[in-house]
């Protein structure tokens, strides 16, 4: 009787009252609620406490806010007389529904409810009477309340000193919220959100495989459920964790959804990935910042990784020119588009330290921008792709100088690598392409080979794809990709991959043009490290003569490439050019180009080197000292080419009898080449052989074979069995104690 008069007397905003309001009307809670003992703790201790608190549960969308509530509910409902009471709030519709239902549960009169519904009394002053009486103390939770607005205008937010309310939302930074007690609630642990996939697929994989799914998964509570879901249903495939791994990276979104019960999709959108982001921008649209979504559909043509916040400044986006995307994102509605991101907790704000510098970055997670990236229309993604470029491009310094630059721009690095791949036709691989080659001279200078190398041969294979071979994009992307490849140790295909380019820049630009120049100079390293001296000298008289002839012979171009000179002239034994060559070309940089420029800097480190090899060590070690000094105020203290000058000293104090300083300074070498050119480079094995031979002869023997112990397989696989490194190295194995 009482559903028909309301029914009869209600607005068209109203809804019949819940099923219940004693039960979550959820789903199951999880068996076991990981990594959130503390919040339940603090919670737990809160409602038993009892005195009218207000704790709010905010975070993104699919974190677990409502498993953690739910938690909650089932675990304090029923103890101490307290009964629990469990209110949908993601509308206003249901949330005045589910608390006039809570009114009739603590005892509203049929007519008090009429009064209510049909605007006669104040429908929220009548549910707050009867909580305020309740014979019970009691626990309430208001479900989803990403709409914070609806709970201020019913005033349907309050304490009372007979119980306790929880409400859980994605809208953390809200006024409405003054006075309650915030708790944020994130994704979890990556051992915890393994856990999760275990316990609900435990025959599916080990802890390593879910470890690596939860990682791919950024450890979000609701992809992680329905990863696990998905495996541990599974009829007529069996795929363990490890395919399941393989297989997101072709589909993400599609795929985690497919672990939702069966008709879930249009029932709850709240438990799809793909959807469950729709509800908080449908949201923000409705409340009059639509460039919301053009917001985050463009942060979706990046990376998970921070982004730095003055990529997204209002004149750079207005410079861009997004007002063909739709919705349109003009820059002077950045700001607010991305407050609006803030406040429903969609995206983050983070400072990222690097390098002394604190940068205050912007944060989506991957889950979430796999779902956006997903949604966008096939004709938006290249306006939202060659936006996104732009705004990297004006990032990016128009000359690589290295040091502090060269750093910062690292992190630009994940980004330019997803622009990259999503490029799909040839107008948005010039943009990005080009792009991505002015990235990688920077990391180049910064010493970062091994992103150095990632970004060159991921551009090299866009360009080749979609653009000519000869394309002088993809010409310059190969030629990085072979200077990469001769940092990180691959010799032979650094040499190979050269010849190709140089023979593309001759074909394309001629002899003289600085491309092919660049190529010729480069050219020489791989050579060198390779044994083939002579090619090597040729090669770097060839680019100094032509640079002489087309620059001029004081040109720092033709300089530098004196100053590479210097250093095979030592190792070609000839001795009276060097000694020619090396001092002079000394004295023309420090003359014309001054003590801080990259020519001079390198021509005094190779002369060190020369000297050294040419056994004038009482002469090499100031030149090499002040080459050290250099090399540090011109790249920074961790730098490749830092290390390389360290060692050399390390070489010319070992020959002059001081062991001690020499494996001081070797020690401070090898380990910055573990880190800095990864295990198994040819200069870490080579100078790691040198350091457990000086150990050896400085009687620390112990020390000096469990580097040999070490260093024997990796030289005998990289470097040969034949080797004079390796055979250097098995020697202090079967050396006699």
């Amino acid at each position: 009787m009482q559903r028909t008069v309301v029914r009869a007397q209600a607005s068209p905003f109203d809804r019949p009252a819940p099923d219940s309001v004693r039960t979550p009307l959820v789903g199951r809670a999880p068996r076991i609620l990981r990594d959130r003992a503390d919040l339940m703790g603090r919670l737990t201790e809160a409602v038993r406490q009892g005195g009218g608190g207000i704790h709010v549960l905010h975070g993104m969308g699919g974190c677990g806010k409502t498993a953690v509530a739910q938690t909650l509910f089932n675990k304090l409902s029923g103890r101490d007389d307290r009964i629990g009471l469990w209110v949908n709030a993601s509308e206003r519709a249901t949330l005045r529904a589910g608390m006039l239902a809570v009114a009739a549960d603590r005892g509203a009169e049929t007519s008090e409810l009429a009064a209510a519904h049909d605007g006669r009394r104040a429908s929220s002053d009548l549910v707050w009477h009867y909580l305020d009486y309740s014979a019970q103390p009691w626990l309430l939770v208001l479900d989803n309340a990403d709409d914070p607005s609806a709970l201020e205008e019913g005033t349907w937010l309050r304490s009372s000193p007979r119980g306790t309310v929880v409400v859980t939302t994605r809208v953390g930074g809200s006024r409405v919220w003054s006075g309650a007690e915030l708790h944020p609630v994130g994704v979890l642990p990556l051992q915890d959100a393994a856990l999760v996939l275990h316990d609900l697929a435990p025959a599916a994989g080990t802890p390593h495989e879910a470890e690596t799914v939860a990682r791919r998964l950024e450890c979000l509570p609701l992809a992680l459920t329905l990863a696990g879901s998905f495996l541990s249903r599974q009829l007529l495939e069996n795929w363990s964790m490890s395919d399941y791994r393989r297989h997101l990276d072709e589909n993400p979104t599609e795929l985690i959804d497919r672990g939702a019960e069966p008709g879930s999709s249009e029932g709850n959108a709240r438990q799809l990935v793909g959807r469950t982001w729709e509800i908080s921008l449908g949201t923000l649209a409705d409340d009059g910042i639509p460039e919301c979504e053009a917001l985050l559909r463009l942060l979706s043509c990046l990376s998970p990784d921070p982004v730095p916040l003055s990529l997204l400044r209002p004149l750079s986006v207005g410079a861009v020119d997004l007002g063909a995307v739709e919705p349109p994102l003009p820059g002077d509605r950045v700001e607010i588009a991305l407050r609006g991101l803030l406040d429903h907790s969609m995206v983050a704000l983070v400072d990222v330290e690097e390098s002394g510098e604190v940068v205050r970055c912007v944060k989506t997670h991957g889950v979430l921008l796999d779902s956006v990236a997903a949604a966008v229309p096939s004709d938006q993604r290249p306006l939202l792709v060659h936006g996104a470029a732009r705004l990297m491009e004006a990032e990016i310094p128009a000359e690589a100088g290295g040091g502090a630059a060269g750093r910062r721009v690292r992190r630009l690095v994940p980004h330019v690598l997803n622009l990259l791949r999503l490029v799909d036709g040839r107008d948005t691989a010039t943009d990005v392409v080009r792009i991505a080659n002015s990235l990688s001279r920077h990391v180049f200078e910064s010493g970062d080979y091994q992103a150095f190398l990632h970004v060159a041969q991921t551009a090299l294979s866009v360009a080749e794809m979609h653009l000519e071979t000869d394309h002088p994009l993809a010409l310059t992307a190969g030629h990085d990709a072979a200077l990469a490849l001769f940092r990180v140790g691959r010799f032979e295909e650094s040499e190979a991959l050269h010849r190709k380019v140089l023979d593309g820049r001759e074909r394309v630009f001629g002899e003289e043009h600085p491309e092919t120049l660049q190529s010729f100079l480069s050219f020489h390293e791989p050579l060198g490290q390779l044994g083939r001296v002579e090619e090597c000298v040729a090669a770097l008289k060839r680019a100094q003569e032509v640079r002489g002839r087309v620059l001029g012979e004081n040109h720092p171009d033709t300089l530098y490439a004196r100053a590479l000179l210097i250093e095979y002239l030592a190792v070609a034994d000839e001795v009276e050019e060097f000694d020619r060559v090396g001092p002079e070309t000394v004295a023309l940089c420090e003359e014309i180009l001054g003590d801080d420029a990259l020519a001079t800097v390198t021509s005094r480190h190779n002369y060190a080197f020369g000297l050294h090899r040419l056994g004038r060590h009482e002469q090499a070690e100031p030149v090499a000292r002040r080459a050290l000094s250099d090399r540090q105020r011109f790249h920074g203290a961790e730098h490749p080419l830092v290390l390389s000058a360290t060692i050399l000293l390390s070489w010319i104090l070992a020959e002059r009898g001081a062991l001690e300083e020499s494996i001081s300074f070797a020690r401070v070498a090898v380990s910055g080449q573990e880190r800095s050119l990864g295990p198994e480079h040819p200069y870490l094995l080579t100078n790691r052989t040198g350091l457990a031979v000086s150990l050896a002869a400085f009687g620390q023997k112990a020390e000096a074979q469990e580097l040999a112990r070490l260093n024997l397989p990796l030289c005998e696989r990289v470097l040969g069995t034949d080797s004079p490194v390796t055979a250097e190295i098995r020697s202090l194995l079967v050396a006699p104690e």
